[in-house]
């Protein structure tokens, strides 16, 4: 098969891109000093080649994820970076542990009740290092670590995401707000003891790389990337799109099928190029279709278009399938297969 066989819209990953991704990624954070969030591409089959990297530990963001990925051999050491209070799913996760290692993250009474409860061992302390989602107040997480315990329950260490500080322009500023929250995690770590420290992301990750304060990054995005991160000037390349075919076409402006229920649109519009390069305006996605105007020339009715996402981990989640590519020629079918909760 090659690119224009493809029914669309199609996500699409090129090999040679990815593979470098990864590489340069291991390159800065080796072996256990990343822990690959698998959040950004819910793929096994792309969390091989990851482990092939040498990074046998993985966060997660669903329980899910954390199955699915026990259940395709991925289960050295599983942390599922989310709260989960519901009995059914923490059931599962207990169940899981037959034949992976999982830890989940805590952060209240509630959480770690619920995590006892369904027979879990192994939790770290949640912590909110500037972030307004979860984790308890660094001041707070001593007290947590000791509940935890008093359940029965193994505090490995903390975890923390510095998530509003990925898109930080000037870089004295970010590497000084980085600091700060990294020393908020440090001071709540001192109180909670434990081998791990987990934080970061694809955004901070070379902030982490010069300066080891953590045990292990959880990053995602670096391996697909996006428009978004793709500002940062990382050494990231863009290995994931979605192909699309134009299927209505006037002197004006083309429309092809790929729309919002095929593209993460939350960090804005996607951009779109040719499959020969050509770049191209977007005006506006609908639900099915993407309306833009060419830079060059004017598009016909069944060309092939390369969408780029805005936000990789939306988009992947909208998918069943993603197409490993190698130039135009298409090979391997990969089931995006960690999707739901």
């Amino acid at each position: 098969m090659r690119l224009r066989d493809l029914p669309t819209p199609a996500v699409v990953i090129d090999a040679d891109r990815l593979q470098h991704n990864l590489t340069t990624m291991s390159a800065a954070h080796p072996g256990a000093a990343l822990r690959p969030h698998v959040k950004a591409h819910k793929c096994t089959e792309l969390a091989a080649m990851q482990y092939a990297q040498g990074h046998h530990s993985f966060t997660c963001a669903t329980p899910r994820e954390v199955v699915g990925m026990a259940e395709a051999g991925w289960g050295d050491d599983l942390l599922l970076a989310n709260e989960v209070l519901d009995p059914s799913r923490l059931s599962a996760l207990a169940l899981a542990q037959r034949n992976a290692r999982i830890t989940i993250a805590v952060d209240s009474a509630e959480t770690i009740d619920a995590a006892a409860k369904a027979g879990l061992r192994e939790v770290l302390v949640d912590v909110n290092i500037g972030l307004p989602r979860c984790g308890c107040r660094p001041d707070e997480a001593g007290r947590i670590a000791e509940l935890a315990r008093s359940r029965g329950l193994e505090v490995r260490g903390v975890m923390g995401y510095e998530g509003h500080l990925m898109m930080v322009d000037d870089a004295g500023e970010h590497r000084a707000k980085v600091d700060e929250a990294m020393q908020m995690l440090l001071a709540a770590h001192a109180m909670v003891g434990g081998e791990v420290v987990s934080a970061g992301g694809t955004g901070t990750y070379q902030l982490h790389a010069d300066n080891r304060r953590i045990t292990e990054l959880q990053a995602g995005s670096y391996a697909l990337m996006d428009t978004y991160y793709a500002r940062l000037g990382h050494p990231f390349q863009q290995a994931c799109f979605v192909i699309g075919t134009v299927v209505a076409a006037n002197p004006k402006y083309a429309v092809a099928d790929v729309g919002l229920k095929a593209m993460g649109m939350d960090h804005g519009n996607p951009s779109v190029e040719t499959l020969d390069g050509n770049g191209a305006d977007v005006w506006f996605l609908s639900d099915e279709h993407i309306t833009f105007v060419p830079h060059e020339g004017v598009a016909a009715v069944g060309d092939r278009v390369r969408i780029v996402p805005a936000h990789i981990d939306p988009t992947m989640a909208m998918h069943d399938v993603a197409w490993l590519v190698m130039g135009d020629q298409v090979i391997d079918r990969w089931p995006i297969n960690l999707r739901g909760w």
